[in-house]
């Protein structure tokens, strides 16, 4: 009986690395919690993993390891608005703000946030590890954006416009992790950035009245088999220069690799 009962834990253990690691799955590789159901909270900070997890084996993170800590969490988590209710279920609910000294967009994205640089920039370290070639990315969005009313340079046009978000993901076949520090490196170029074997995106324009399902292509550039992931999910998808609406709401919930 003892031996039954550490088998089977042993087994639980093993299937919960595999799905972690994008292994275990039907029809094909996914990512852990692309359902947006498991969060915990630490130190006034919400994560999107279980209590307890290392910064570095994280799958999913946000600004909030920055912006948490002052009380301005922009990721957090959704138990009665989900677009599949149940037991356990939650969503994603990701809020542009203005926090303290700059405007920033509610965002997740995959890797881990490692903290402001020099007064200056963001240090992320971007990836998941991931060898799949998915068909499409689908899932659940309700998007209410508001007016634009931080702008910086060279985006000033867009003040007073309605926001925009984002869904995107990027198959990158890197060595390793990509270390972005915003004020050195730059951010990701999608259109042009050599590394990228896979992308599907969509830019959200117009607010909805709940969530409606999306499913959306990936446009291969060559035949090569990815080693890592990146989600970009942002209520304000000029974020990265600064620009977007205090106020705009993105919910997401129920994402899923087809193959």
């Amino acid at each position: 009986m003892l031996i039954f009962v550490e088998m089977r834990t042993l087994l639980s253990i093993i299937a919960a690395v595999l799905l972690s690691a994008g292994l275990y799955a039907q029809g094909g590789p996914q990512l852990y919690n692309m359902g947006f159901d498991t969060w915990s909270k630490s130190g006034g900070v919400w994560y999107l993993c279980p209590k307890g997890t290392p910064a570095s084996n994280r799958v999913w993170d946000s600004p909030n390891p920055g912006t948490g800590k002052i009380g301005r969490n922009l990721a957090t988590p959704e138990y009665e608005h989900v677009a599949v209710p149940g037991e356990g279920k939650a969503a994603a609910r990701l809020e542009s703000r203005n926090v303290a000294w700059a405007f920033i967009a509610g965002n997740l994205f995959n890797g881990h946030y490692v903290g402001a640089v020099e007064l200056a920039g963001i240090e992320t370290v971007l990836g998941t590890p991931f060898k799949g070639r998915p068909k499409s990315l689908k899932g659940y969005y309700h998007y209410q954006p508001k007016r634009i009313n931080y702008s910086k340079a060279p985006l000033e046009h867009l003040e007073g416009k309605m926001d925009e978000g984002m869904i995107e993901v990027l198959l990158m076949d890197w060595k390793a992790p990509y270390r972005q520090i915003t004020h050195k490196t730059g951010f990701l170029d999608p259109e042009n950035d050599p590394h990228i074997v896979g992308r599907a995106y969509i830019y959200l324009k117009k607010g909805t009245s709940g969530y409606i399902p999306f499913e959306i292509p990936f446009v291969y550039r060559n035949g090569k088999t990815p080693s890592y992931a990146v989600f970009t999910i942002t209520s304000s998808r000029f974020g990265y220069a600064q620009t977007g609406a205090s106020g705009s709401v993105l919910y997401i919930d129920e994402f899923e690799f087809t193959y």
